[in-house]
């Protein structure tokens, strides 16, 4: 009596195909897409202003759909602003969000309110503004209160956080009241208030809580 081979023998007519790969991509397109995804994992955005970045920017902006499909596995949307030569990660499930202190979330929200006055009030193209205007800007709009800025140390680590994510540009300076700081139009989508009334909601609760947990930036956690 002969056996059937099973489908699983090595003689069988009947051997399923090799499973197809989620991205049918070359090896150098795939390192590409795979430093793509950690930047924007690592700093939710690729700045194709940064002379360092360009390159990958522009790669991103050849193969949308690649990065954008690998992108989803990781949980997180990608945009890319053309205008703004910038590809921007945001994330679709709480856990990719950052989980900002207390202080840190005071900044981020100033920076909003500082950018949205210039764009939208004023009309101007750009939002530049010093350390010195940023922190009259907290005491007046978010903290009348307080009894003093934020120390010079944690500002700076603060902005130069927000500076990573592409939130700000900062240029540090001595006396560091006096370093520069330009807030970006990413800053409206990390932080998407619809307009100055959500930003005064969202502030006047800042104002009365102990903790920003509730006042958590949309972008994703290093």
């Amino acid at each position: 009596m002969k056996l059937i081979p099973s489908p699983m023998d090595p003689e069988s007519p009947f051997q399923p195909d090799a499973p197809p790969t989620l991205l049918a991509i070359g090896d150098s397109e795939r390192e590409r897409l795979a430093e793509a995804l950690q930047q924007l994992l690592a700093t939710g955005s690729i700045n194709g202003l940064d002379p360092a970045r360009a390159p990958l920017y522009h790669w991103c902006r050849q193969y949308p759909d690649w990065l954008r499909e690998i992108a989803a596995l990781a949980g997180i949307d990608v945009a890319i602003l053309h205008e703004e030569r910038l590809v921007q990660a945001t994330p679709r499930t709480p856990g990719l969000r950052l989980r900002l202190r207390q202080d840190a979330t005071l900044v981020w929200l100033a920076l909003w309110y500082a950018g949205d006055v210039r764009w939208r009030d004023e009309g101007q193209d750009q939002a530049f503004l010093t350390v010195a205007e940023l922190n009259d800007l907290i005491q007046d709009q978010l903290l009348p209160d307080a009894a003093g800025p934020i120390p010079k140390g944690p500002l700076r680590d603060i902005l130069r956080q927000a500076a990573r994510f592409h939130l700000i540009r900062f240029e540090p300076a001595e006396p560091f009241e006096e370093s520069g700081i330009e807030v970006l139009p990413a800053i409206r989508r990390i932080i998407p208030f619809r307009d100055l009334a959500a930003w005064t909601e969202a502030a006047a609760a800042f104002a009365k809580s102990d903790d920003s947990g509730d006042l958590e930036p949309d972008t994703e956690e290093t």
